[in-house]
């Protein structure tokens, strides 16, 4: 729990059976994994419940924000991997007119886009991991752009992992719509890549007025 005390902003660690949390389970688009809104009301913890000092939380914060945000790409960039190299063996298997569908020029030229935004998201995502761990100055610029480059490209990469599948990929039997609910949850989560953007920016030019 993130929350004022004494006038600076500090985290505590709660008991999630705490007299006084309240957790609310919430309706999502991910039918895999489960989201709630945790609400607080008189909660009471104790000094020890305090997670660093008043002047070490914002680091702390900052640390953490990293960290999920470069997790969560690297979540997504495994799940590019899974879903678009199915999707070419897809093509490889399934055939048309007597030969694989994965052989017309037309899938190919999706497929090589395909491989290309996939190489370019686990590029900027390897970035951001190197930078993260190596508690780099530059670590909120390489997030940010991992953020941005995944969160942008991923949804479509899917969409079109769900056209190339043909009427297969719409149906709830194929797992490509449990993919692509994670994919699109994730977009927004942490940050949507406009509102990175906007972070580069700022970083940029923060930059080159130091």
């Amino acid at each position: 729990m993130v929350t004022q005390c004494e006038g600076a902003v500090r985290q505590f660690l709660v008991p999630t059976d705490a007299p006084g949390v309240h957790i609310e389970p919430q309706r999502s688009i991910d039918l895999v994994k489960g989201y709630s809104r945790v609400q607080f009301d008189g909660v009471e913890v104790d000094e020890s419940a305090a997670v660093g000092s008043a002047a070490q939380t914002a680091g702390l914060i900052a640390r953490q924000s990293q960290i999920a945000q470069t997790l969560q790409c690297a979540e997504v960039v495994g799940i590019l991997d899974t879903v678009v190299a199915f999707t070419i063996q897809w093509g490889f298997d399934r055939h048309s007119f007597g030969r694989p569908i994965g052989s017309y020029q037309a899938l190919k030229h999706k497929y090589a886009d395909l491989k290309i935004w996939f190489e370019a998201c686990r590029a900027t995502t390897n970035a951001a991991v190197a930078e993260v761990a190596s508690r780099s100055p530059g670590a909120d610029m390489a997030v940010s752009v991992a953020k941005s480059y995944v969160g942008e490209h991923a949804p479509g990469m899917l969409q079109d992992c769900i056209q190339l599948h043909g009427g297969i990929g719409v149906t709830w039997e194929h797992d490509l719509h449990l993919f692509l609910r994670r994919v699109t949850l994730y977009r927004s989560m942490f940050g949507t890549p406009e509102e990175h953007n906007l972070r580069v920016y700022a970083l940029t030019e923060k930059l080159e007025h130091a």
